[in-house]
């Protein structure tokens, strides 16, 4: 019989019938209790197992992992976004549940948990299993931290692999042509998309008390997703933008047609806001690409045009960095640095020069 520490926790493991147990004390490691555990505890478990009747009162404790998730999702329930613990939940309902709710938590094999991947990668894109397995993961490593388990099994299976995110804006001609083509409150909704730059669920949120028409300015302070709001992706989202000259006439006529609600800039039918990007998405906008006979592209291309359009045209990296509410000017270039204007010059000229 072996003791072992574990995240500072006192183990032990040991073979019994020629299959290996593993155990935790409960311990803390420190020298007083591996002394407990060597002078008391492992001769006491040594003389139950002689006897045959450690397993009589096996732990009946430990938790499944349905059981186990609400105490996971509770531990983090403070530093966690809304949205975030929406999406957490959404993935433990329809993706992880069905699979383990009813398992114990310790007896989950790495076998297990790539059958279940795999089952998902039949269905799901890569990047959202990667976004599933995380959630499984939070449960194992915080089980580890309570000496539940010694080892996360999500650990020996392999990440699926993602595509690089396809950044397929429209063109200038095709852009001014959206604008054009839409009619009513998807007017204005367009025209912000495609001169700010700004995500979807920022433009759903954005309220008229964010807009300042005399400085020309939008505060982006919060973001729409399933009903839930919550603040914008990032510390770095939560930013002050400048409204352009192109985008002010079609925010002025937005006022007109909402303003004297002095609620959301964007109004649903039953004059609240949106409910999801994807309301305006499976209708608005597949109608206006369909009736413009341009190729379908998602609402999110509407902010990839932005920044290939800026850049395109020699505008300030920094600025749209800025705009965009990227957390630095390297994420913008590693997206867009193809679409920088490149001049037709001679490099290195300065070496002509004498020394």
């Amino acid at each position: 019989m072996k003791l072992i520490s574990n995240n500072g926790k006192l183990w032990i493991t040991f073979y019994y019938q020629s299959k290996r147990h593993r155990k935790s004390l409960n311990l803390d490691d420190t020298k007083a209790n591996r002394k407990l555990a060597e002078n008391v505890i492992i001769p006491e478990i040594q003389y139950k197992l002689n006897y045959g009747t450690f397993f009589e009162n096996e732990r009946l404790d430990i938790p499944t992992v349905g059981e186990y998730a609400k105490i996971s999702f509770e531990l983090h329930s403070h530093h966690r976004k809304i949205t975030t613990t929406y999406d957490y939940e959404s993935s433990l309902r329809l993706h992880i549940n069905p699979h383990f709710a009813d398992k114990r938590i310790d007896r989950i094999k790495p076998s297990d948990v790539a059958l279940w991947q795999n089952s998902l990668l039949d269905k799901l894109s890569p990047r959202r299993v990667r976004n599933i397995r995380a959630v499984l993961n939070m449960f194992f490593q915080d089980a580890i931290r309570d000496g539940i388990i010694e080892k996360n099994p999500l650990t020996m299976v392999k990440v699926p692999k993602i595509e690089k995110v396809e950044v397929k804006p429209f063109t200038l001609k095709e852009m001014m042509e959206i604008i054009h083509g839409a009619e009513g409150d998807i007017q204005a909704f367009v025209a912000l998309g495609f001169f700010t730059g700004m995500r979807s669920g920022e433009m759903i949120g954005l309220q008229w008390k964010d807009i300042d028409f005399n400085r020309r300015e939008i505060s982006i302070k919060r973001t729409i997703k399933m009903g839930k709001i919550s603040t914008p992706k990032t510390q770095s989202s939560v930013r002050t933008i400048d409204i352009l000259d192109q985008l002010f006439p079609y925010l002025e006529d937005q006022y007109k047609s909402t303003g004297q609600y002095d609620s959301y800039v964007f109004l649903n039918s039953e004059l609240t806001h949106y409910y999801d990007i994807k309301r305006i998405r499976n209708t608005h906008w597949k109608n206006l690409l369909k009736k413009l006979e341009i190729e379908y592209r998602t609402i999110y291309q509407m902010r990839h045009t932005f920044a290939t359009v800026m850049i395109e045209h020699g505008e300030d990296i920094l600025w749209v960095s800025h705009m965009l509410g990227h957390t630095d000017t390297s994420m913008t270039l590693q997206m867009y640095a193809k679409y920088r204007k490149q001049d037709q010059k001679k490099r290195a000229t300065f070496l002509q020069e004498p020394f």
